[in-house]
């Protein structure tokens, strides 16, 4: 089994342990300390050791931060997690703050203390954001300072080591690119932007550069570690050499010199002594590394992560493993839903879906010779109300009964060696309601226009985000989270910088694989999601038009439930999608399954009937 149910946050502990964090502060004159759900690689995915924010207060998203001063403390959460938050904190300790619109730079900015000393770890935040607080904290008279040791660290008794779990090298066969090709073209890169080094910080860069898998983050296949690439030639890999079998550190040996972790600082030091120049991504790196090179002389050059863009635009080798990894989880998944229809209502439980979901994937995985590696995220399990909770996650305390009447929203992926896949539908048990079929026609309608967008070069997904929620805008619904964010190749199930979403500024490439998930969730009662993922495909011709066009292809093969479509609030083009799309699943996946389930596929994705066609 992959997920585990028994993660539940006690409020109760909070007020003790934000006490003795207090009690430290006051001993190093400090008058408060942020504590940001990160760790040193400032990724969404961090091992145990990294959960300070969750340990510290009771709140178990993967977003948010806290700011503890001497008389309150905030913690900040986006609309994700809006509704999660108020049952993991203890209100009489937290005030609750919205991440997106006030964080905690402008927070800090607007309520500090004059004069205060506002503490932080500068391994835990990125350049761009240390800057923001400083500059926060001086107008009010306050100083932002950089602790030798995390605050949290030194009152967390028991707080886990560091992983150490075995690395693995990614075949050609499915990276489509040799490791030392890619390094080649990040040293080119430095040499263009006027720099000497880089240092790769994101666990997600340093695997795809150099085509290697690892354990060392729950459901992602990361390896943490640093790498100092280097313009001309000579990489350092810091990375425990406990985590590599002979064969990997063979590998590694040939590409990079492997050095221990504790060296990094001392390393990079020497380099900024003899001068070197620096590019740091200001949004990713750690402020500590700026620190280092700037305080030994050397000079920090500002250098997007040289790896993102060439690891978000997927290559053919990589396009190839997706599209399979998702006709096997098209199988699975679909598996399950004829599971799930199959119980009768009250029978299941949001605990016993998830476990049945795993074993769809995992034997539909060894049927395939394919095995599943992993899942790719805590499936989102919601019946009823909990679906109408975004990023909710059951426990053993939470279980809910998939009872009559009620919707079941499901949003799950797996990790298999060739593609990393996500996917949500939304299930009713037994007879939805009317405004149940409504409001999950004008959250599918989003998603079809977006399936069926065509956009110009240069566009972003703040440009098109807007199509996603217009049918929903229309009827006075809206939803709290993005459209849409990017997906890896046996990666990260969260990967930027692509995305859709208001903020959602980076140009739409070709090959850039994203979901796209709109949604509507009324408190109290029930969640409706539905997510495919897409990739962007090369811009082509239109007959007739003056400019060539990107579009989507879709990955995602599953049948959305005909139960839930009220036909007739379909657009004619959008109905035909509808039917062009569940004939490509009967298709791709048909295939794969027999006999009773096979028979179940051809009916859930046999085309509407005309008398629902829509006159317009």
């Amino acid at each position: 089994m992959f997920q585990s149910f028994d993660v539940t946050s006690d409020p109760s502990q909070g007020a003790a342990r934000v006490a003795r964090l207090r009690e430290w502060l006051a001993g190093k004159k400090l008058d408060g300390f942020i504590v940001p759900r990160a760790d040193e690689h400032q990724g969404e995915y961090v091992p145990a050791r990294a959960e300070r924010l969750s340990w510290l207060t009771g709140f178990t998203g993967s977003a948010g931060a806290a700011i503890i001063l001497a008389d309150s403390a905030q913690i900040f959460v986006d609309g994700r997690y809006t509704l999660q938050v108020r049952g993991q904190v203890d209100p009489s300790i937290f005030s609750v703050q919205n991440l997106v619109e006030t964080p905690p730079a402008k927070w800090l900015g607007e309520n500090a203390p004059k004069g205060a000393r506002i503490g932080f770890d500068p391994w835990l935040h990125t350049i761009a954001e240390a800057k923001a607080l400083k500059t926060a904290l001086e107008k009010r008279g306050a100083e932002l300072v950089a602790v030798a040791k995390n605050a949290v660290d030194a009152i967390w008794d028991d707080q886990p080591a560091a992983p150490l779990e075995s690395v693995d090298i990614q075949p050609l066969d499915y990276a489509g690119e040799l490791a030392k090709d890619k390094l080649a073209r990040i040293a080119e890169s430095l040499k263009a932007e006027g720099a000497t080094h880089t240092i790769l910080t994101d666990p997600s860069s340093l695997a795809w550069t150099f085509n290697i898998r690892g354990r060392d983050v729950p459901h992602t296949p990361l390896a943490l570690g640093f790498a100092v690439i280097s313009a001309d030639g000579q990489h350092l890999l810091f990375m425990d050499k406990r985590k590599l079998p002979r064969t990997t550190e063979a590998y590694l040996t040939q590409l990079s010199d492997i050095r221990p972790p504790s060296t990094l600082e001392s390393e990079i030091a020497a380099l900024a002594k003899a001068g070197a120049k620096v590019g740091l991504d200001q949004s990713l790196v750690a402020e500590k590394l700026r620190l280092i090179v700037e305080e030994n002389g050397g000079t920090v050059v500002s250098f997007a992560d040289p790896a993102r863009l060439p690891r978000a635009t997927k290559n053919d080798a990589e396009l190839a493993g997706t599209r399979n990894a998702h006709r096997r989880d098209g199988a699975a998944v679909s598996r399950f839903v004829r599971w799930i229809e199959t119980r009768p209502p009250g029978s299941v439980d949001e605990i016993a879906a998830v476990t049945a979901l795993e074993n769809c994937r995992t034997e539909t995985g060894k049927e395939l010779q394919m095995p599943l590696r992993d899942i790719s995220f805590d499936t989102i399990s919601g019946a009823g109300p909990n679906g109408a909770v975004i990023h909710y996650r059951v426990t053993t305390a939470t279980n809910r009964t998939l009872g009559p009447g009620e919707l079941y929203l499901v949003d799950s992926g797996a990790q298999h060696q060739d593609g990393t896949t996500d996917i949500t539908r939304t299930l009713p048990i037994g007879e939805p309601t009317k405004e149940m079929r409504e409001r999950y026609t004008l959250v599918l309608k989003g998603m079809i226009q977006i399936s069926m967008l065509r956009f110009p070069p240069g566009t972003r997904g703040a440009d098109i985000d807007a199509f996603a929620r217009a049918a929903l805008w229309k009827a006075g619904l809206d939803y709290a989270h993005g459209t849409g964010h990017g997906v890896g190749s046996f990666l990260s199930v969260h990967e930027g910088p692509q995305r859709i979403a208001k903020s959602g500024t980076e140009k739409l490439l070709p090959g850039m694989i994203l979901s796209n998930e709109p949604g509507y969730y009324k408190e109290g009662a029930y969640g409706i999601r539905l997510e495919n993922l897409i990739v962007v495909t090369e811009a082509m011709p239109v007959e007739g038009g003056d400019l060539p066009m990107h579009g989507f292809e879709t990955l995602t093969l599953v049948p959305f439930d005909k139960r839930m479509i009220a036909t007739e609030l379909l657009t004619r083009e959008e109905f035909e999608w509808l039917n062009a799309y569940h004939a490509r699943v009967r298709e791709e996946v048909g295939p794969l399954l027999a006999g009773d389930e096979r028979a179940w596929l051809e009916a859930a994705t046999s085309p509407f009937a005309d008398h629902h066609h829509p006159s317009r």
